[in-house]
């Protein structure tokens, strides 16, 4: 197929000045080449790579199984490899470093094509579109509507896109390079806040085997030891009201409640149990021993429990107490861990004898807290703006003839 000039749709959104240039619309065999070149005896075991969807490519050589890589195929840099059995859920990467490596003969490997051919292709270019809708839609369906089990290089070859200039690809790839520079930036800054909350966890409340705090603020250093008690005197746990499955919707519409259960929330329903704030123990499933609060009026099933503070003790203070107990760790049973009440009731946990302290705590924490939140959600504003440019830049081509 030779490409050929589109008029038929036009990115949303172009640099202005390349607005009015021509786009070509061409299949990905245009504009890249299959290379099949093995190793021989080039390249040791330690080149050997494997690719995975969120680290893209890793070194393999402690799970080679196979003691003969002659057969292994090289790439290099800038070129693409991936397992054709898992490209539909994204594991296909680009190779960024100096050097070449090999990878199993089964994966495809492609590159491609520069400036010397017709439709030359940026890798950066090709690397983001590979994010796009377009691509998603294509490596996940097959033409009969049915799933993609195994997509070779003359299946993806297939794969039309809307091809700019060299120049132009450029420039759309050192935008979005800058734009994900900036999310990781942000993503690094709210991984280092969550580290901060649980080092803050682990001085303000006293470890595993300890009765005190290693850290206490300052107007509290020369105040009593905290009270080692049981879970029982610190609060009261009981269990919400069973709902059937079929009760519960998955989206929150109006006149239902959050509805909570052993995993935390579990969806929304018509009925409520509880009006106000409390502290929620997921008591059955996976993620037995999560700790929530919530706010307002909720349905807690059998599976959650409600936990409502005894006198002297903050609810906001027992909800990280509960979490730096660390309270799964007491869960029994395999196939559907759970805790029991009775459990938890024995498990000793330390109070500051002073409200006051409990508060500082508390308030220290939960202001950490609403910077987590606020961060997170500034990612998933950066996340949803690069989305939205992902779907501006890259016109789908799907739903033209073919």
């Amino acid at each position: 197929m030779t490409a050929g000039v589109s008029s038929l749709r036009e990115p949303q959104l172009r640099f202005p000045e390349f607005v009015g240039r021509r786009l070509r619309v061409v299949r990905l065999r245009d504009a890249t080449a299959e290379s099949k070149i093995r190793n021989g005896d080039k390249l040791p075991p330690a080149s050997v790579m494997g690719v995975r969807k969120v680290d893209g490519i890793v070194p393999m050589e402690e799970r080679l199984a196979a003691s003969d890589i002659s057969r292994y195929k090289i790439v290099r840099q800038n070129w693409f490899a991936y397992n054709p059995m898992r490209l539909n859920i994204g594991s296909i990467a680009r190779w960024h470093g100096d050097s070449d490596i090999l990878v199993s003969p089964d994966y495809v490997v492609f590159r491609c094509l520069d400036e010397s051919h017709h439709c030359a292709l940026s890798a950066d270019y090709l690397d983001h579109f590979r994010h796009s809708d377009q691509w998603d839609a294509f490596v996940s369906e097959a033409g009969d509507g049915g799933v993609r089990v195994r997509i070779y290089y003359n299946d993806i070859a297939q794969l039309r896109l809307s091809l700019p200039g060299i120049a132009e690809q450029q420039k759309i790839a050192d935008c979005l390079d800058s734009l994900d520079d900036l999310i990781a930036a942000e993503g690094q800054t709210l991984e280092a806040l969550r580290r901060h909350k649980q080092g803050l966890m682990e001085q303000l409340f006293p470890q595993e085997g300890e009765t005190q705090p290693r850290l206490r603020f300052p107007e509290f250093r020369e105040g009593p030891d905290w009270d080692e008690i049981r879970i029982a005197r610190a609060c009261d746990l009981k269990a919400g009201d069973f709902v059937p499955a079929p009760m519960i919707a998955e989206k929150h519409r109006n006149g239902l409640y959050p509805c909570y259960g052993g995993n935390g929330l579990r969806g929304y329903v018509a009925s409520y149990t509880h009006d106000g704030r409390y502290v929620l123990v997921g008591r059955q499933g996976a993620l037995c021993g999560n700790v929530v609060l919530c706010d307002g009026r909720f349905h807690a099933t059998e599976h959650a429990l409600v936990a409502t503070p005894s006198t002297g003790v903050d609810l906001e203070w027992l909800l990280y107490a509960l979490h730096a107990l660390r309270l799964n760790r007491f869960a029994t049973g395999q196939a559907q861990p759970g805790l029991s009440v009775r459990v938890l009731d024995e498990i000793g946990i330390s109070v500051p004898a002073e409200l006051v302290e409990q508060q500082r705590i508390a308030g220290c924490l939960s202001s950490l807290d609403a910077r987590i939140v606020a961060q997170s959600r500034r990612l998933d504003v950066l996340n949803r703006h690069k989305r939205g440019l992902l779907q501006q830049l890259f016109p789908n081509l799907e739903e033209e003839p073919r």
